[in-house]
């Protein structure tokens, strides 16, 4: 019996380049100011990538392989908790898609491949919004949001 597998897609508009998205993206020194972990990779098609926490500790929490890589338009790399590496049905796949649109660019991330009801799927539903709206913010007025904010109570 195969399992249950759902996607979801996030799209903001930044405005930004292209390049610059991109680079946010891939670079280390760039995503750990908006994300608090950088993404290590050599980004060329079969690499592994690692989302690594922006700390004293460096602790490895996410891992992938790079699938497909078209600076500064495309990115799409695997992803799974490190703890789950070894198990290949715990990968899902995320898919970068970068695209100008007048003065500003057009950004979709689809995570698909997530078995339905997963901690992964669940975690993600408030990840993504949450980093993508730091990465706008950052590319837009230099400062990302506060990745740890809480509601505040009633």
């Amino acid at each position: 019996m195969t399992q249950e597998t759902i996607s979801f897609v996030y799209v903001t508009y930044i405005r930004s380049t292209p390049e610059k998205v991109f680079a946010a993206i891939t670079k280390p020194e760039i995503a750990r100011r908006y994300w608090g972990h950088e993404n290590v990779s050599d980004w060329n098609p079969g690499s592994k990538w690692e989302h690594i926490r922006a700390d004293g500790e460096r602790t490895v929490e996410l891992v992938g392989k790079v699938i497909e890589v078209s600076p500064p338009t495309r990115l799409v790399i695997t992803w799974a908790n490190a703890s789950q590496a070894s198990d290949p049905a715990s990968y899902s796949r995320v898919t970068f898609a970068i695209e100008e649109y007048d003065n500003m660019v057009r950004l979709t991330v689809s995570h698909d491949e997530l078995e339905a009801g997963s901690g992964m799927a669940n975690g993600i539903k408030q990840g993504w919004p949450a980093v993508l709206s730091s990465l706008k913010s950052f590319l837009e007025t230099g400062r990302g949001i506060d990745l740890s904010a809480k509601p505040k109570s009633a």
